[in-house]
Formats: C-alpha cells, structure tokens, sequence
C-alpha cells in the first residue's frame, strides 16, 4: 500500500542508535546525531517544510502546512531514534512472508526461534508477513517503526493534497529508552496543539494513562573485618542491602503486579562486604501511591541508619515522569479523536493504561498533551523483536486519518 515504508524501516533499523544511560551529552550517543541528519535529509526531500536539527535537545522537526481555509487544530507526531540496551550492531532483518501462525521461526543461524509456544502472540498475525530479527541482535522497532510510518504518511499527504488537513508537525528525537530524551524538548519550536507519539506495540493500541516514576539509587557503606572474628564488629553492606530488599513488599514487584499496580523492581545489585549498591525503579499509576512508595524506602533507609547509630545507608530518589492522564483527561476529545479514525478504518481500539512510560508523558507536563498510539512492534528491546508490515501500514493509514478527520469536524 505504501511503496517506500519497507525499505524506509529496514533502511532505518540497519542504522545503530543505541543511546548510552552513562553519557552526558545530548544526544547520549554520535550515531544518533548522524541520524538525526540523515532523517533531516530525507524530511527536506519529501517536502516538508521549515526543516530544522537543534543541537541543544536532538530533535529534528519539520512542518506539513495547512491545505485547508478551515481553522483546524495543529498536530504533532513525534517518534524516538534511539534503540534500547541490547546489542543494536549489524541489525540484519529477516522478512517471512505469509506467517501461518504454527510454524517456528529460526531466527538466522544464532540457534534462536520464534515459536508460538513461547510467544502466542505470533498467533496474531496468520497470513501476514513478519520482519524478525536474526537472534544476534534487537530489530529496533521501538521506535524506527514509528519514525518509518511517520514519514511516510507525511509523504503520502504530500503526494496527495486531495486529502485535506490542518497544520502537521513531525518530531524525532533521542534518548528515550534512557529516559531523558524529552528532557530538553522545546514546546515553543513545535506550536501545536496536541501530539501524539507512535510509540506504542500491537494494533489498536491507544494510551493515554502512564506510570509515576522514579529511580532509587541507593549506596551501603560497610565494616569489614576477618569473619573468624566479626561477630558485633563486621556490617557487611550485602547483608545489608538484603535485608533493606526484604523489607519491600513481596508481591508488589513487576512479576507478581499488572494493570495499575505498581511495583518495587530492583535493577541492579552489587558490591562486597565492604561497599554496596542498590538500584530501583518505583511506579504507580495512581500519584498518592507512588508518593507512599518513595516515602517507604525513606522510611526503611532512615530507620536502618537509626538502628546503626549513623548514616551507612545514603538513598538519592530522583523522579523521571508523572501519568500523563493528569493532563490529558481534562480534554479526551483528542483520545476520542484517534479512536474515532481507529473505527474508521477498520482497527478496534484498545485503551488501556501503559505500565511504563513514553516521551508523551513528559511533554504533555511541558503543555502539549501527547497520547501514545501503537508503532506495531512485539516483544521489543530484545531478540526475539519483530513487526508485521501490516501494522505499520495500518499506522501509517491512522496518522493520515486522524489528520484527515481533524480537519473534518473542524
């Protein structure tokens, strides 16, 4: 249906973007700079209009102007160049054409499969054809699925100036599966009135309620000394940071949670007797929760330090993002919007809330409200990725409806 969205994708995920959590510029990585270039080009290619990279966040936008007389609200679509933290090398793509839902995929010569017993949600997808990985690498889908389907229902409507619609603003931009990549996002450069971001997974899937966040690092200074004779003398810092984790609620992990429960997840633990570390990552749907969840791990830290007689345990708690929903749901007429296009042509929506979160919940807090609307891809950020053409057509035909329809009831 869209001549150049297969070669575009493949084109796009054969590029590494992989963002780096320990640098400090922005973008975190060169590659994504070059990118960013790259999809500069092509956006001046295709026509856009007032074409621009800012050096200072990563984002490169570019405007559709108005084609009609009507005064219709402007839209963004933003996507996010970067990959996840899984090698993203020599991504080298395999197309199965005609999926039968049965079969088992092999995924290259890496001794990796794709199979229905382990992922159903290939079941999904008979008769369709399924871009995959080769087992060596992520596909990159999240979120080069949602840069493809941009530019090209960009594209389309450029082709097509029988389509009308109002002012369209695309956006893409870095560092969001590290999580500071709307961090810099400048609100004035992209005057619209509402986004949403292409950043979701499977068909239909619209979103506009996302987690609380935040992140715990925590530090555990320790006393060591010979174990023959460390009784009331030794602090072993792993002991310790045990026994601050036993003190979380058991079942409110991300294994044992799902919906709007939110969760305790330990991401990372280390050290030895004498030092250790903790990491965390706290979420919850619901704002007081999540407050009493960071207020619990103070508390716990605090009374450890207590019992000590002195601070041995240092916790520094930052917040990443807040529910989008907050702002949101003050006006669902642009959910209801994307819902209404989804009937239209042919997609049952799926709303429900997002367990994570997406650059839309930070820029909906800048005051553009930003749903998240599914890019199609599966078991994403690792191997066994993959992607269905059909549902990045089905996006591209979404982004070109919802346009459409805007204009309409305008």
């Amino acid at each position: 249906m869209y001549e150049k969205l297969v070669s575009r994708f493949l084109s796009y995920v054969k590029t590494e973007t992989r963002s780096d959590e320990t640098s400090s510029t922005t973008p975190s990585t060169q590659t994504q700079v070059d990118f960013a270039q790259t999809l500069k080009k092509e956006l001046e290619e295709i026509g856009m209009s007032d074409v621009f990279y800012n050096e200072d966040n990563g984002f490169v936008i570019a405007t559709l102007p108005s084609n009609t007389e009507k005064d219709v609200r402007s839209i963004g679509f933003i996507a996010h160049m970067d990959t996840a933290d899984f090698n993203a090398e020599n991504v080298n793509p395999q197309i199965i054409e005609g999926y039968d839902g049965d079969s088992i995929i092999e995924l290259g010569t890496s001794g990796y499969t794709l199979s229905p017993a382990d992922f159903p949600n290939l079941k999904n997808y008979v008769g369709q054809t399924l871009i995959t990985t080769d087992g060596t690498t992520l596909l990159g889908s999240d979120d080069k699925s949602g840069i493809a389907e941009i530019m090209t229902a960009m594209d389309y409507l450029i082709n097509h100036p029988e389509i009308k619609h109002g002012k369209l603003m695309v956006a893409f931009g870095p560092d969001e599966e590290i999580g500071v990549g709307a961090n810099k996002f400048d609100v004035d450069q992209f005057p619209v009135d509402f986004a949403y971001t292409m950043d979701g997974g499977p068909v239909g899937e619209l979103q506009y309620e996302t987690f609380n966040a935040a992140g715990a690092s925590i530090t555990i200074q320790g006393k060591n000394v010979h174990p023959g004779t460390a009784k009331d003398t030794m602090i072993n810092a792993l002991q310790v940071a045990m026994d601050l984790h036993n003190q979380l609620p058991h079942e409110e992990v991300p294994e044992k949670t799902e919906g709007r429960q939110g969760f305790f997840h330990v991401t990372d633990l280390s050290g030895v007797p004498e030092e250790a570390s903790i990491g965390y990552i706290i979420r919850d749907h619901d704002r007081e929760l999540f407050e009493g969840r960071k207020e619990l791990l103070t508390h716990i830290v605090a009374k450890m330090n207590a019992d000590f007689g002195q601070e041995r345990i240092n916790l520094e708690l930052k917040d990443q993002y807040y529910n989008m929903s907050e702002v949101i749901s003050k006006d669902l007429s642009i959910v209801d919007l994307a819902e209404e296009a989804m009937v239209n042509i042919g997609i049952k929506p799926l709303i429900e809330a997002v367990r994570g979160g997406t650059d839309g919940s930070k820029i909906s807090f800048l005051g553009i409200p930003t749903p998240n609307i599914f890019a199609g891809g599966e078991n994403m950020h690792g191997r066994f990725e993959f992607v269905a053409v059909e549902s990045m057509e089905k996006a591209t035909s979404l982004i070109i409806e919802i346009s459409k329809l805007n204009e309409q009831k305008a």
